[in-house]
């Protein structure tokens, strides 16, 4: 499992997934400090914690360009972009949109294969 560094010196996160491309994340192998994509897979007890606290202090690293949001109960994909005016602009995709693109790693995939062999979680 791989940390994330948060601007707090003390706070670290487990997020689900992330990626960087940024060399200074190679210098220690026990956390990462600047990520371009994180990506969460909500469940009943953390869809409040994803949603609030801990996407606040996501929107303090100034290497995020996107946070995504996998969501368990229903089929959809929650995409938080940063913009160039610095502000989050949220964009959702569900299964009528068959693909949803991840800009920040040019990645464009469908949601058959997002949520292939996943049983969804009911409410």
């Amino acid at each position: 499992m791989l940390k994330l560094k948060s601007k707090k010196e003390t706070v670290f996160y487990y997020p689900d997934l992330l990626v960087t491309c940024n060399p200074q994340d190679r210098e220690t192998s026990t956390y990462k400090r600047f990520p371009k994509l994180i990506v969460e897979v909500l469940s009943n007890s953390t869809e409040a914690f994803d949603r609030g606290d801990k996407f606040n202090d996501y929107q303090t690293l100034d290497s995020l360009e996107e946070y995504v949001i996998v969501n368990t109960k229903h089929r959809r994909v929650e995409i938080f972009r940063r913009n160039e005016q610095n502000l989050w602009v949220l964009q959702t995709y569900t299964p009528i949109d068959q693909t949803f693109t991840l800009q920040s790693i040019n990645l464009t995939a469908s949601f058959l294969e997002l949520y292939e062999d996943a049983e969804l979680e009911l409410m």
